[in-house]
């Protein structure tokens, strides 16, 4: 497949032995009483690395709750959350906030860049609060390759949303995580931003080793990816490898039409 950049997906993607991240029996509750909502019913998951996987399901199916789960922003009612053979639900804030620095990279929609520091700065600031110094020659590569060498020292209000998330792109990946999380990443991008950026986060599995998981709702964007995790009422629906755009809008379509039914 050859994608908005020109970079091309294997079509032969062999998922490796290693797990990146996994949930067992996984539930995330909300509320008490009758106003209690099961985001995540029982929810068992696999994430190999060096995978790019998308999440997809309706409105309230989940998806975001499972990112948020996974990438220590949000914590388990009952089940575990594993990142590698680290178990998320034993550690304590100041823990878990540590390994959202160091092992963990973050694409939001926005970008979610600090509007009062230059996009340079921006790059650099989680190995900065952690008290390291970037590898110079990775972060010249970086932004380099994702050509925003020349505004590093702009603000972000200067910035286009898609150099917005290149800066984005290459905070998350300069401290080498373990793994990166995209939110809707190309949901505020035209077509022509949005298919570059996912160009990127193909380059960052098949250029780089890294693994990447991003909610989308865009059968598009889900189809440059390796594999979709497909969610309804919290609960797996199965799981859809090399997809296409095709194929994703037919299994999205007898999900949706399967009443309080998992695929």
């Amino acid at each position: 497949m050859i994608l908005a950049d020109g970079h091309s997906r294997p079509s032969n993607t062999v998922p490796s032995s290693k797990l990146a991240a996994r949930t067992v029996d996984l539930v995330r509750e909300y509320g008490a009483g009758d106003s209690r909502v099961r985001a995540l019913d029982g929810l068992h998951i696999e994430l190999h690395s060096r995978r790019f996987t998308a999440i997809m399901g309706a409105s309230g199916s989940g998806k975001s709750t499972l990112l948020h789960c996974l990438a220590g922003l949000d914590r388990a009612t009952s089940g575990r959350i594993l990142l590698g053979e680290t178990d998320l639900g034993g550690l304590d804030d100041a823990a878990l906030t540590a390994i959202r620095r160091d092992r963990i990279g973050f694409v939001f929609q926005d970008g979610n860049l600090l509007p009062h520091l230059t996009a340079g700065e921006n790059i650099d600031l989680g190995l900065s609060l952690a008290g390291r110094r970037p590898d110079r020659a990775w972060r010249t590569e970086l932004v380099g390759r994702l050509g925003i060498a020349d505004r590093l020292r702009h603000l972000p209000s200067e910035l286009s949303g898609g150099q917005r998330q290149r800066v984005a792109v290459a905070r998350a990946l300069l401290g080498h995580p373990d793994l990166i999380v995209a939110d809707e990443p190309t949901g505020a991008l035209d077509s022509a931003s949005g298919g570059a950026l996912l160009g990127l986060l193909r380059s960052c599995v098949d250029d780089y080793g890294q693994t990447v998981v991003m909610v989308t709702h865009d059968p598009s964007a889900a189809a440059v990816t390796d594999e979709v995790v497909l969610l309804k009422d919290g609960r797996s629906a199965g799981i859809l490898n090399q997809p296409t755009r095709e194929t994703v809008l037919e299994r999205v379509a007898a999900i949706s039409a399967q009443p309080g039914a998992v695929a």
